[in-house]
């Protein structure tokens, strides 16, 4: 039977726990801070990727290579050597030995290339076109004040950077830099706190943070919170771009038409306070209006940007010390050591489209020693139970770590030898963030306000499209919906789960 086999998860090193800087942590300390993690860092039990589905038995791959070998007067010996530098391969297929999705890919590509008129074939996931009707499709892009609501009432993003942080202690920087890329910046609340624990662990080393992120609003948001940062951590050269995932990580756009449009916008800031900062880069707000937009294929209905932008921004006073790490045009690499990918993908989308167009490129943008940490909504949580009460059977986190892990791998192919993929047991993975509300208002009379923004919270994680929420929200379900929830659980939280996928070090 032929299986496709995975690595065994990274393991932790034996080392006490540690805080966000890295400082060695008691039990009661450490649940405290991730108490999600607690039972894990007692019982440190090596976890493991689930292998692949069975594709082809060894006799359907046996028949194959016999008839080629027919065909072509060929020794079965010289067939493996030529197609997979092999001479026994046949004979271990025969003694019923598994081999790998590269090992099945590399024989049927000998076969199909070394057969007449035969074409290798295409490597890589499929991925159908996602036609979406833009009447009902759910994109982050255009909920702004579902989104604003949603991040001002729940804790997600501190948790979600307290959990970054921990992957700080893996990392192993190199000059001239330690490279953070955030693929999908949002408000900016994530990163901010990530380079603020960042910071403490390493105060003295030059940062170079990258991001992407399509939409302008969220970008302003973003910028305000840059003076703070580049106040607090002088050499630090921040570069922000709309481009896709593909092309983010490299500010390079894959069309030769759409590199040739690039907008790259250098801005020194001059001065030595926060407030200087500020003003200097609420000045760029004319050019991002200019040039930051986006617009919708009219054939996907995605948002799209009509021009590439690259924003760089650093002090004029750090621009000696930051010679090699500020980016050039046509000049610049990816190698980052840490690259958060937190929500980047709608949670309707394929497994297919979200490893090759998302996933894939950013494992490939690691450095040696860098690692990248995905994280998606998990559901069976109280906010799924609310929505299942009104739409029963709704279920949109139907994609795994696991799967989305396994599919990453196979894209990948040859290029992920050196990578491991770490989906972790469930009490490792899987952690909880809260509605933030006062005890009081979670029990006995609950106020329209606060079951509004329970609901809220609840749509906007499933990602519930507004024309399936017009009619539900006039007859008041929703609301009684949201209390009987509160009620039950005392409050309201979500379940996020994350895997891990790292480079091994030179």
């Amino acid at each position: 039977m032929y299986t496709g086999k995975c690595r065994r998860g990274q393991t932790h090193d034996g080392s006490a726990p540690k805080d966000l800087v890295g400082l060695p942590m008691r039990g009661e300390q450490f649940q405290r801070v991730f108490p999600e993690w607690a039972e894990f860092a007692r019982r440190r039990v090596p976890t493991f990727l689930p292998t692949v589905v069975p594709l082809m038995k060894n006799d359907e791959i046996l028949s194959q290579i016999t008839e080629f070998c027919r065909k072509a007067d060929m020794a079965e010996s010289t067939f493996g050597r030529r197609a997979v530098n092999d001479g026994k391969l046949v004979q271990r297929l025969r003694e019923g030995k598994r081999i790998t999705i590269d090992t099945l890919e590399r024989i049927q590509a000998y076969i199909a290339a070394s057969t007449t008129g035969g074409l290798p074939p295409p490597r890589g996931l499929q991925v159908p076109p996602e036609k979406r009707d833009p009447r009902g499709n759910f994109r982050f892009f255009e909920n702004r004040q579902k989104y604003l609501l949603f991040v001002h009432t729940c804790s997600e993003k501190r948790v979600v950077a307290e959990r970054v942080a921990l992957e700080l202690a893996s990392i192993h920087p190199r000059p001239p830099a330690l490279r953070i890329f955030d693929a999908g910046v949002g408000d900016g609340t994530v990163l901010a706190r990530v380079l603020r624990a960042t910071h403490q662990r390493y105060p003295h080393m030059p940062f170079y943070v990258a991001g992407k992120e399509l939409s302008l609003e969220d970008l302003r948001l973003t910028l305000e919170k840059v003076p703070d940062r580049i106040f607090e951590h002088p050499a630090s050269v921040f570069v922000f771009t709309n481009m896709f995932y593909s092309e983010a990580p490299w500010l390079t756009p894959a069309s030769p038409a759409a590199a040739a449009a690039t907008v790259w916008h250098e801005v020194p800031l001059r001065g030595a306070s926060s407030g200087e900062f500020e003003q200097q880069i609420a000045e760029l707000r004319p050019f991002l209006e200019q040039n930051w937009r986006a617009a919708i294929s009219p054939r996907t209905a995605m948002p799209l940007y009509e021009r590439p932008v690259v924003l760089v921004l650093y002090r004029e006073d750090q621009r000696f010390l930051l010679d090699s790490t500020i980016p050039r045009p046509g000049q610049t690499e990816a190698n980052f050591d840490l690259v958060i990918a937190s929500q980047p993908y709608r949670a309707l989308s394929s497994v297919n489209f979200r490893a090759k167009r998302i996933i894939a490129p950013l494992a490939r943008a690691l450095r040696p020693g860098g690692r990248l940490i995905g994280i998606h909504s998990h559901g069976h949580d109280p906010g799924m139970e609310m929505i299942q009460a009104i739409w029963p059977g709704e279920n949109p986190f139907s994609v795994s770590r696991h799967e989305l892990l396994r599919a990453v791998k196979y894209e990948l192919g040859s290029l992920g030898r050196d990578l491991n993929f770490n989906a972790y047991a469930d009490n490792r993975s899987i952690f909880r963030y809260d509605m933030e509300a006062l005890p009081n208002e979670v029990t006995g009379t609950i106020g329209t306000s606060t079951a509004f923004a329970a609901w809220n919270a609840a749509v906007y994680v499933a990602q519930i499209e507004d024309d399936r929420l017009t009619d539900m929200t006039q007859n008041g379900r929703t609301l009684d919906a949201a209390r009987d929830v509160l009620r039950k659980y005392n409050g309201l939280w979500f379940l996020d789960e994350s895997y891990v996928i790292s480079r091994r070090r030179d």
